[in-house]
This record gives structure tokens, sequence and C-alpha cells, in this order.
């Protein structure tokens, strides 16, 4: 009970501050006309859109595509009032610093956090209710036309939907603001934000057409997790110290090779004392390395169960003569080749620096992805193998495992190394502004990418090319 109190007393300051800014958003008449009168008539387009498309695919008997037509317009109805409302939390910090009102608030008592997440709470109000409102209109315009409301449960789930992507696109925004200088400025990193919550709204889609909706509970749970990392973030990096002291962005590239280069080489002198600094990276990642390890196990166990959901029939008749396959193979790879090495160590490295951009954006949440994909089809194999009354220990003995040994520890220490870069970022670190971090925790994936990663993805590659193959055709000739 007493916790609960001063919790209370620590966010009445930012609930006032919010209240404080949605009340001033709502007096000003250039922000809520636009929104308002967006926000009513684009539900009633998307409605006419509904009646035509219902109307033309119902001539040709297309009822499927006519049902789920309903939910994906509900969807971008959704959507739509918050991409436009966005600009509100853009503006929020670096808008007032331009028009020199943010002064006054700065100067009050307020902790960072507060003075941020009243304003991100400020932020997020205004595109959540015009978009509560627009699906609002869209469904009573279905029901003045006597369409079909497709079931609650699917209208709740996409609510939710479009609530956390409001949070992640809001929040995202609110951080733009506060590490730029201008508002010209927010609204073109904005671009950062917007296209890839669109492409997200297509995938999104695609669910809805394909009538998984019990995926999208997926998506609702990641992009919430997204939502408070991204929370977090801004919390952690948000000094009104730096917002009122910082005039100008410039790019100054010999003190981001310094900062980079300083955290690279560690103070090495020579190449054997900078891998003795490698290794001690490689102890700061012994937590996500251990969150790798049962990530790319439930990675197999879902790729298994997956092949007993989506069966392709593997005959055992056709896989007697797997032994001249192996044979082919070797005419492909004769030994001691090195095209096929290049080309193996190339495309493993590939999947594995996809990771590096796909956590920068999400805190690196979707950095596992790569490595979950590839232990996932593992998993998916051996599972079709099993039902064809193959062993799946002997595929994974024969096939994998060999250069596995190598190149899956690879595959888990970079992501890793992506996994505590996006935990570094959700740290608070007073000493060291934002774009410092970034470069240091580059620089020490940069590390553990040349020292470890590369030189495990190369011996997997000579291996998977010179033995794999010979210890293949053992167990299956």
């Amino acid at each position: 009970m007493e916790s609960n109190s001063r919790l209370s007393s620590l966010l009445q300051p930012a609930l006032i501050i919010a209240r404080r800014e949605v009340r001033d958003q709502l007096r000003d008449w250039r922000i809520i006309f636009p929104i308002l009168g967006l926000t009513v008539f684009f539900p009633f387009l998307m409605n006419f859109t509904a009646q035509q498309a219902l109307s033309f695919v119902e001539e040709y008997g297309a009822t499927l595509v006519a049902e789920r037509m309903i939910p994906f317009l509900f969807m971008i109805v959704g959507f739509f009032p918050i991409s436009v409302s966005l600009v509100i939390a853009l503006e929020s910090f670096v808008g007032e610093k331009e028009r020199g009102s943010i002064e006054p608030l700065l100067n009050t008592p307020l902790q960072d956090w507060q003075l941020y997440l009243g304003k991100l709470i400020a932020a997020t109000i205004p595109p959540l209710l015009s978009s509560y409102l627009g699906m609002a209109v869209y469904l009573g315009g279905l029901i003045i036309s006597n369409v079909t409301i497709p079931d609650p449960f699917i209208l709740v789930q996409l609510v939710a939907l479009t609530t956390v992507q409001a949070i992640v696109m809001v929040a995202g925004a609110v951080i733009v603001s506060t590490q730029t200088t201008t508002v010209r400025a927010a609204n073109l990193l904005a671009s950062f934000i917007v296209i890839p919550s669109a492409l997200l709204i297509q995938g999104e889609s695609i669910m809805v057409f394909w009538g998984n909706y019990s995926t999208l509970w997926w998506a609702v749970f990641g992009l919430g997790l997204f939502a408070l990392l991204l929370v977090r973030v801004g919390m952690a990096h948000f000094r009104r110290e730096e917002l009122l002291g910082r005039e100008i962005d410039v790019l100054n590239f010999r003190w981001g090779w310094n900062v980079f280069k300083s955290e690279f080489l560690t103070g090495a002198r020579n190449f054997f004392s900078w891998y003795g600094t490698v290794f001690q990276s490689l102890k700061k990642l012994a937590l996500p390395i251990l969150f790798m390890v049962i990530i790319l196990v439930i990675a197999v166990i879902l790729g298994k169960n997956f092949s007993n959901q989506y069966i392709i029939p593997l005959e055992r008749s056709g896989l007697q003569d797997l032994d001249q396959r192996i044979q082919e193979v070797f005419k492909l790879w004769p030994s001691f080749a090195l095209q096929p090495i290049l080309s193996i160590i190339w495309q493993n490295l590939r999947v594995l620096l996809l990771a590096l951009p796909l956590g920068m954006i999400s805190m690196g949440v979707f950095g596992v992805l790569p490595a979950f994909a590839s232990l996932g089809v593992v998993g998916y194999l051996m599972g079709l193998l099993q039902q064809a009354g193959i062993s799946p220990w002997l595929y994974l003995v024969g096939f994998i495992l060999p250069h596995g040994v190598f190149e899956i520890p690879a595959a888990i220490i970079a992501s890793a190394a992506v996994l505590r870069m996006g935990a570094a970022m959700a740290t608070p670190d007073p000493t060291k502004p934002v774009s410092e971090v970034l470069l240091r925790l580059l620089a020490e994936w940069a590390k553990i990418m040349l020292g470890i990663v590369i030189p495990l993805l190369v011996i997997a590659a000579f291996v998977e090319v010179w033995i794999t193959p010979r210890i293949a055709l053992y167990f299956f000739s």
C-alpha cells in the first residue's frame, strides 16, 4: 500500500504535465480541425470502399475476400489517424524549443523522466483518441449500411494491435524530438518511423487476409515489448541540459572515428593484447548468450511442431538414392575447392550482418530473427524426416553438427552481441551522449565479429565443404 502511494506521488507530476499538454492541444484549432476532419472523413471513405468492394467480389462469388476486406479496412482506418497525428509527438520537445516556450518547463523541479513521461503521455492521447474515433465511425457506417460486422474477438484484437502500434510510433517520434535541433530535421527523420510502420501494416494485412488471426497476438506481444523498450530508451537518454545546450547537429567524423577506434582497440598495442580485449568483451555477453541458447532451442521446437501443421510429404523411397546425391556434391565441391567455401562464408556472414540493422531499429528484439529462422528450418526438416520414418538425429549428426559446432556458436555470439546492444541502449548513462553510446556499442560488436564470429564462420565453411559431405555419406550410404 505504501509502495503504491509512493508510485502515485512520483507519477503525479508527469500526469500534470500530460493534462497541461493535452489541454493546450485541444485549444489549438489548427491541430484539432485537421485531425477531426481527416478522422471522420477517412472512415466514410473506407466505408464506401468496403461497399463497392463487397458488391464487386459478390458478383463473382468471392465471399471469402469480402469477409476479410472488412477487418482489413478497419485496421487501416485505425492506422491512418495515428500517422497524421504523429506531428504532435515530433514537435513535442524540439517544437517548443524553436518557439522558446520550453525553458520555463525545463526549469521546473521535475525529474527528467517525469518530464519526458508527461510529454509522452500527452503525445499519445490524441493519436489514440483519433484512431478509436475513426474505427467507431467506420463500424457505425457498416451498421447503417447493413454490412456484416466482423467477430468481436477480431475487433478487440485489431484495436489492441492499433493501440500498441500507436504507442510504438509515438514513442519513436518523441525520441526523435529529443535528439534533433529543428522541427524540419524531426519531420525528415519521421520517415524512419512511418515507413517501417507502413511495412508492418502490410505484413499484418497479409495475416488478416489469410485469416491467421492467432498470429496477430504475437504481433501485439512483440510490438508491446518494443513499445516498452522505446519508452525505456527515451527515459534513459533524455537530459534537459543537452536539450537546451544543443544548438545544431554537426557531423564530426574525426570525433566519431576516435570514439570508435578507442573502444575497438581498448588500449591494445599489438594483435595478441587486442585478442585479450576481445575475450573481455565476450564475457559481457554471458547473459545474452544464455538468452540466445534458450531462444534457438525454442526455434527448433517450433519448427518441428510446424512440420505437423504444414506437411510436405517425403517418401522414404525417394531418399534411398541419397548417397548418390551426396556423391554429386563431391563433383560440385571437389577436394580443396575454395570457391564454394567463399560462397558459404558470404552467405552465413550476410545473414548475421542482417541482424545488426534489424536489432538497431528494434532495440535488439528483431536481431534474433535471422538465427531464429535458420534453426527453425532445421527443426522443421527434422520433423519432416521423422514423419518419413527416418531418424532426425541421423540427419542432425550427418548434415548439421560437423560444421554446426562452429556455425551455430557463431550465430549465437553474433546475435547475443546485437541483443546486448539493444539492452545497453535502454540503460541510462548520464556521462555519455546517445551518439557516443551507440558508437561504442558498434565498436564492441565489430570487435566480436572480427575476433570470434568470422573466424568461426571460416572454419565452419571449410568443414561444410571438405568434411560434412563425407560424414553424411558414411551415415546415409
